[in-house]
């Protein structure tokens, strides 16, 4: 135990939910860019918007990694995508699996944080939640936490 009464394995399971949204948010700025390019010009602000959100949010994540005692995660070259994105429909649906799985992950970050950071967490799931919403044209139950029991989070994961 710390000084201050925390627990060690808490702070460690905390900074590592926290470095798993920096990755996801990596991801997301990653592929919003290729959404950016394909994606038709009716949605293209919509687009603008949640890029700019995730980049805001990797910054957060970065600063809370290092004020946590950590490194924060660096950015990949580039992100191996689900699917090829050759046109508008195909770039609304990788924003949508972007979304998604950026909630799965802020469903994480809830569980091992406390406080004014559980509270950023949690407001950082409902707004990928309702931009998958958006993006997808309907919900699920629980976003982020759809078939989830004991599966850790995968973001769009780096290319090699």
């Amino acid at each position: 135990m710390r000084e201050d009464g925390a627990d060690d394995a808490a702070e460690s399971a905390e900074l590592r939910a926290v470095q798993a949204a920096l990755r996801a948010e990596h991801a997301a700025v990653y592929g919003y860019g290729v959404v950016g390019g394909r994606i038709g010009e009716e949605r293209r602000a919509e687009a603008r918007t949640a890029h700019d959100a995730h980049r805001a949010r990797r910054d957060l994540w970065q600063r809370l990694a290092r004020d946590l005692g950590g490194a924060p995660q660096a950015a990949a070259a580039g992100y191996a995508l689900p699917f090829p994105v050759a046109d508008s429909a195909a770039a609304v649906r990788l924003a949508a699996e972007l979304e998604e799985r950026a909630a799965a992950v802020y469903g994480d970050l809830v569980r091992a944080t406390e406080g004014e950071r559980r509270t950023a967490a949690a407001e950082a799931l409902r707004e990928a939640a309702v931009r998958a919403v958006r993006w997808r044209g309907g919900s699920v139950a629980f976003p982020g936490l759809t078939e989830r029991a004991d599966q850790p989070s995968a973001p769009v994961a780096p290319q090699t």
